[in-house]
C-alpha cells in the first residue's frame, strides 16, 4: 500500500471515529431506527439526479447497501440507544476487521497466513474479556448487538470487493438508495409511525434538535459519503485483509473524542482488553503489509488475490488517484 493510500485510510479512521459522537448527538433527538434511515434518505434524491449509476451488478450494490448501510447502522444505533457507551462502540465495531479477514479467506479465497490467524485469535480473546466484563455489569446485550453490526460491516466489505466498481465514489453514494425504506418500515413498526417525523418537525425548536441536525450532516456527508467513498476505493485496490486493519484506528479516535466531548471514562478492564483487540489484529496485518510493500506489483484483483501486473496497478492508481485528489471530484462525496 502506498504512503498516500495509508494516509487516506487514516483519514477514514478519523472520520469514522468522530462519527460516533455525531451518532450520539443524533440519538439525543431522533429514534434510532428512524435516524439510521434518515441519514441515508437525505442523500437519495441528489444521488439519483446527479450521480451516474455505478457499473456494477445489482446484487453487489444491493448487498453492500443492505449489509454495510442498513444492517450495520441499524445494529449500532440500536446498541447505543439501549446503553452501549460511545467509545466502547467504536472499539467493538472493529471486530469487523477479523470478521473481514476470515470471510475473505472463506468466501473470496484470499490468502490467510498463520500470523493473521494468531492475530485474529488474540483479538477474539480481547473481545471475550470485554464481553465477560459487560456481562458482570448486566450490559452484555448492547455489546452483542454491536458485534452484529461489526459482522454486517464485514459482509459489506466483501460485497464492495466483489462489486469492483470503476468509480468507487459512485458506489458509495448509490448504496444510499437501499437503507431508507427498510429502516423507515422497521421504525414505523418498532418506534411508531409518527415518532420520527415528529422529531423532524421539532428539530429547530430544541437544543438537542440542533445538535442532532449537526450529527445528521456529519454522519451523512462526512462519515458516509467521504469515509465510505475512500474506504470503497481502498478496498478496490487492495485485499480486504490489508485494508480492514486500518479500521483499528477508529476506536483510538472514538475513545478520545468520547472522553473529550462526552466525558466518558472507559473502565480499565475494557481499555486493557481493547488494547489486546487492537494489538491482535495489527499482529495479523504486519506480515501481509510487509510482504506487499516488498512486492508492490502484487496487490488485489477483483477476486481478492493479486493484480494482473504493474501496468494494471498503475492504471488503477491513476484512475482512483485522480478522483480522490482532484477537487471537482469531491462532489461525489459531499
Amino acid at each position: 500500500m502506498t504512503s498516500r493510500d495509508r494516509l487516506l485510510a487514516v483519514l477514514v479512521a478519523v472520520l469514522w471515529g468522530g462519527n460516533f459522537i455525531a451518532i450520539d448527538f443524533g440519538l439525543g433527538h431522533f429514534p434510532p431506527l428512524f435516524f439510521a434511515g434518515f441519514r441515508f434518505a437525505v442523500l437519495v434524491v441528489p444521488t439519483l439526479l446527479f450521480v451516474p449509476r455505478p457499473q456494477v451488478e445489482w446484487k453487489w450494490l444491493l448487498g453492500y447497501g443492505l449489509f454495510f448501510g442498513t444492517l450495520q447502522f441499524a445494529f449500532v444505533f440500536v446498541a447505543m440507544h439501549i446503553g452501549m457507551p460511545t467509545g466502547l462502540t467504536s472499539l467493538v465495531q472493529q471486530a469487523s476487521a477479523p470478521f473481514t479477514v476470515l470471510l475473505g479467506a472463506l468466501l473470496l479465497r484470499e490468502r490467510i497466513t498463520r500470523l493473521q490467524i494468531i492475530g485474529i485469535l488474540v483479538a477474539v480473546l480481547g473481545m471475550v474479556v470485554i464481553g465477560w466484563h459487560r456481562a458482570q455489569t448486566a450490559a452484555l446485550l448492547p455489546m452483542l448487538v454491536t458485534l452484529c453490526g461489526a459482522f454486517s460491516w464485514a459482509l459489506g466489505n466483501l460485497c464492495s470487493r466483489k462489486a469492483n466498481p470503476p468509480n468507487p465514489l459512485h458506489l458509495a453514494l448509490w448504496i444510499s438508495i437501499v437503507p431508507p425504506l427498510p429502516m423507515f418500515a422497521l421504525s414505523a413498526l418498532v418506534e411508531g409511525p409518527a415518532a420520527g417525523w415528529q422529531a423532524v418537525a421539532s428539530v429547530v425548536d430544541s437544543p438537542t434538535g440542533w445538535y442532532a441536525l449537526g450529527g445528521l450532516l456529519y454522519t451523512s456527508l462526512l462519515a458516509t459519503v467521504v469515509g465510505s467513498g475512500l474506504w470503497t476505493t481502498l478496498l478496490r485496490r487492495y485485499p480486504a485483509s490489508m485494508v480492514a486493519p486500518f479500521s483499528l484506528l477508529v476506536p483510538v479516535v472514538g475513545f478520545s473524542t468520547a472522553w473529550l466531548v462526552l466525558g466518558e471514562q472507559p473502565h480499565p478492564v475494557e481499555l486493557a482488553a481493547g488494547a489486546v483487540v487492537v494489538g491482535g489484529v495489527l499482529l495479523g496485518s504486519l506480515n501481509r503489509t510487509r510482504r506487499t510493500s516488498q512486492r508492490p506489483v502484487e496487490g488485489a484483483a477483483s477476486e481478492g488475490t493479486s493484480l494482473a501486473g504493474s501496468g494494471e496497478a498503475l492504471a488503477i492508481s491513476r484512475e482512483i488517484g485522480t478522483s480522490v485528489a482532484s477537487p471537482p471530484q469531491f462532489e461525489d462525496r459531499p
